[in-house]
């Protein structure tokens, strides 16, 4: 085989190869979801994390929940730390920032709702540049902290979430999958 053949034949395959590239991200179109965010249960784990030196260093449980996310103009999370006066809007509706989780704890064969001060007002950062808009999906971690205080039980624990973009629209809500996690138990 000559070296003109050899240089034809590169060409033509690269040719090839470009062309069928093109046409498969020309036939890529831009999902359309909801302005509104949509949220899925994706996962729940429990890893526990061994004690360390000093004080508040006891063996904890990290509880890691994984919720998927889709919204159709990109406008979800915030800047951190969030400005007082974005704060106070959030807080006007509803008192909440952009992730509500509610807590669950099952007692005496019932789900009763824990009232705890930690899961207030949460927030996560912006998800996309500013000043672009468009659809976004992916996934949201939620990270929790139980310490095993002294005299600690397990208790069976379930979540209810729900996010909201920067317009205040409210996504669905979901429920977790029951996990335990060690609670102070007092007699």
């Amino acid at each position: 085989m000559n070296k003109a053949h050899a240089i034809r034949k590169t060409v033509l395959l690269h040719g090839l190869v470009l062309l069928i590239s093109l046409s498969v991200f020309g036939c890529f179109t831009e999902p359309t979801y909801p302005n509104a965010p949509q949220i899925t249960f994706k996962g729940i784990s429990r890893y526990t994390l061994a004690a360390g030196t000093g004080v508040g260093q006891q063996k904890r449980d990290s509880l890691v929940i994984t919720v998927g996310f889709t919204d159709g103009n990109g406008d979800l999370g915030n800047d951190l730390p969030i400005s007082s006066s974005e704060m106070n809007r959030y807080r006007q509706a509803g008192n909440w920032g952009n992730y509500k989780i509610r807590a669950f704890r099952l007692e005496n064969k019932q789900y009763k709702e824990l009232s705890t001060g930690e899961n207030t007002f949460l927030a996560f950062p912006r998800l996309s540049r500013e000043g672009r808009t468009g659809a976004i999906e992916g996934d949201l971690e939620l990270k929790q902290l139980y310490p095993y205080t002294q005299p600690y039980k397990f208790f069976p624990t379930k979540y209810r979430i729900q996010i909201r973009d920067r317009a205040l629209n409210v996504s669905n809500e979901i429920e977790t999958d029951t996990i335990s996690v060690p609670y102070l138990y007092k007699d």
